[in-house]
């Protein structure tokens, strides 16, 4: 099971992040311009994560237990919920994180890390 503080010491961990807080919230974002890759709900129970509004239906579908929308907020934006408690393990959350990492990460950023780069089909 994943905790608040796992995903505060890898969010903090990938290149660019700092923790800010925001509407009562932690959120992590990448300097220089400040775009938010993740946040943690006030309960710390549930993290907030970019993801493509084309892919989020299937990810709901294949684990609800996991993934899930704030029903009028997450509607028109490009992010999913997270259910902490139903994290397999420490490399699926790094890995969760990861992708909404490259998402807000600036090209310049992305081109600086190139290990970081998703695996080629």
């Amino acid at each position: 099971m994943a905790t608040a503080d796992d995903v505060r010491r890898i969010a903090l961990a990938l290149p660019g992040a700092i923790e800010k807080l925001a509407w009562g919230m932690p959120t992590f974002r990448l300097e220089p311009r400040g775009r938010i890759f993740a946040s943690l709900a006030d309960d710390d129970r549930v993290m907030g994560v970019k993801c493509p509004k084309e892919d989020r239906a299937e990810l709901i579908a294949a684990e609800p237990g996991k993934f899930f929308l704030r029903e009028g907020h997450d509607d028109h934006y490009a992010w999913l919920r997270v259910r902490l408690g139903a994290v397999d393990d420490e490399e699926e959350l790094h890995a969760i994180l990861l992708d909404s990492w490259r998402q807000a990460a600036p090209r310049k950023l992305l081109d600086a890390h190139p290990e970081l780069a998703p695996p080629q089909a």
